[in-house]
């Protein structure tokens, strides 16, 4: 084990220390004051958790002993970008049964696994913090401010990251992300920048890079903000990596095709992966990536896979219920496979998930449905805002006088909303989906506001409420089927809502409990087998 590493490792002993001590009936209390390491790099690792465990939350002994414990050959780290508790129990819902009487939720595969913890999210300047900050605390175990990548909070340390330090260990390493993957979560894991928004920066990092498997979404601004720069891809090909970007390609990479970028062949908005909502029987999955890593990084010495859903946060942003559930069940599946490989490797592989933070302030209950919800209206919904965005401009350029009334069958077709003046609104069984007056109202107010040019829309702080920066029909239909169904949301931005760690696997002990996510870092870095002495400031 490298020097580097037992250097950078000082939570994970303070763990074992608290552990202990509870065990022997001690109350324990962590210390506030800042770790430093001999790299330099401080962070409040274990004194930021700040809670007290009850021993029924706490790992044993045996488990925590680290000579007990079984040292993982295989890691993978999936982050739901924007999932917290509240997504993942809503995609719960929506799949369980929802007959009165019946109530149920169905479990998602990770929310089974053995070991649950709670971690807290702030960055060194919110307690409602951005991606760039937060995947920089999962990666590098430090905190920094919003939208800075890899970098200390004082934008100039450069702490080594869990990918660089197990890929000095000999393990291989792999990035999977549905969005574009120079954006700011997978970024964080093999590129240092100020601002997340150097994409071209970052992605001369990514082409430079000790990563052998890329997979997913595209490089954002592959030339540049002006379109000035030699193309990224011919970069990232110059320096090693075979760009396969066909279905035939991809599906074909193994342990033989060396470093390579796995890109899809299909694109939405701003480069992402389409939306589970919205993809074609032949656009590949999210699990489709996953599982070509798996295929070209297996190998003797192991290897740590980081695999981000990161429209789970787009689809929040937006507010749409129906899109984030669809991302949170799509993103289970890819889970999946790092279920079925560990059944193969059962003693040899960790399998780790977690949120990097909550998008939206959603809640499952709205004030105007009281204690009751109905997830199944939810069904009606047959694409994301994104798609139905593009309808609204197709629409709006076959005819410029477009009227609402013209909308109103496809808002029927798309999300099963029924207008007050409907005929099948007089239909009983469609009583849930008809639009009530105040909600025709806002759809009326939406519309023309959105048949403006968009440098014309009002800017006040009730149109910034209502429609959050969105095309104000998408969101307003958005709003209306999720407040039916029962759900709610407080922002358009991220929120300070703690998030879930699930954890199975070899040292899956590791992650019990409640702690910082600059925590995590550490904890993955002792279950790789590092060992370091417990050191605390003077």
């Amino acid at each position: 084990m490298s020097n580097t590493i037992r250097k950078r490792i000082v939570s994970a002993g303070l763990f074992l220390v608290m552990s202990l001590g509870l065990l022997n009936g001690c109350s324990l209390t962590q210390n506030s004051s800042e770790q430093t390491t001999s790299t330099g790099t401080t962070a409040s690792a274990a004194a930021s958790a700040g809670t007290t465990a009850t021993t029924d939350a706490m790992v044993t002994a045996d488990a925590v002993s680290n000579e007990e414990m079984k040292t993982p050959k295989y890691i993978f780290l999936f982050i739901g970008d924007g999932m917290s508790y509240v997504q993942t129990n809503a995609a719960q819902v929506y799949l369980g049964n929802n007959t009165e009487g019946e109530i149920a939720t169905e479990s998602l595969n990770f929310t089974q696994f053995p070991v649950i913890g709670n971690v807290t999210t702030y960055d060194s300047t919110s307690f409602c913090p951005d991606s760039a900050s937060t995947a920089t605390a999962l990666s590098c175990g430090v905190k920094t401010h919003s939208g800075v990548v890899g970098l200390e909070a004082d934008k100039m340390t450069q702490p080594e990251s869990i990918t660089e330090l197990l890929k000095q260990e000999g393990m291989k390493i792999g990035v999977v992300s549905t969005v574009t993957i120079n954006h700011a979560t997978p970024a964080a894991f093999y590129s240092h920048v100020i601002s997340r928004n150097d994409y071209y920066q970052i992605a001369m990092q990514m082409a430079t890079s000790d990563v052998d498997y890329f997979g997913g979404g595209s490089v954002n601004k592959s030339t540049g903000s002006d379109k000035s720069y030699t193309d990224a891809y011919s970069i990232i090909e110059n320096k090693g990596y075979t760009i396969a970007d066909t279905n035939e390609e991809i599906l074909a990479l193994g342990s033989s095709s060396g470093k390579c970028y796995a890109l899809s062949p299909v694109l939405q908005d701003s480069g992402s992966i389409p939306y589970a909502i919205d993809a074609g029987a032949d656009d590949l999955t999210f699990a489709d990536y996953v599982s070509t890593g798996i295929e070209v990084l297996d190998n003797d010495n192991g290897f740590f896979m980081m695999c981000e859903s990161g429209k789970i946060d787009w689809a929040c942003h937006a507010n749409d219920a129906m899109t984030t559930i669809q991302e949170v069940i799509d993103f289970s599946d890819g889970i999946q496979c790092a279920i079925d490989f560990a059944a193969e490797h059962p003693d040899e592989t960790l399998i780790l998930v977690t949120g990097d933070h909550e998008t939206g302030g959603m809640t499952i209950g709205y004030a105007s449905t009281g204690y009751d919800t109905a997830f199944d209206l939810l069904g009606k919904q047959t694409m994301s805002y994104v798609a139905f965005d593009e309808l609204v401009v197709e629409m709006k350029e076959a005819n410029p006088d477009v009227t609402l009334a013209d909308f109103l069958p496809v808002i029927k077709d798309t999300f099963g909303l029924i207008a007050p003046s409907d005929p099948d609104a007089a239909v009983e069984a469609n009583a849930d989906y008809v639009m009530t007056e105040y909600e025709y109202e806002k759809l009326e107010n939406a519309f023309a506001e959105s048949m403006l040019p968009e440098e014309e829309r009002s800017e006040t702080e009730e149109t910034s409420v209502l429609y959050g920066g969105y095309d104000p029909i998408s969101v307003t239909l958005t709003h209306i089927i999720n407040n039916k169904a029962g759900i709610g949301w407080t922002s358009y931005s991220h929120t300070g809502t703690p998030v879930a760690f699930y954890a199975m696997g070899a040292s899956a002990e590791l992650f019990a409990g409640t702690y910082d996510n600059t925590d995590v870092f550490y904890k993955m870095l002792e279950a790789a087998g590092c060992t370091a002495e417990a050191t605390t400031a003077a």
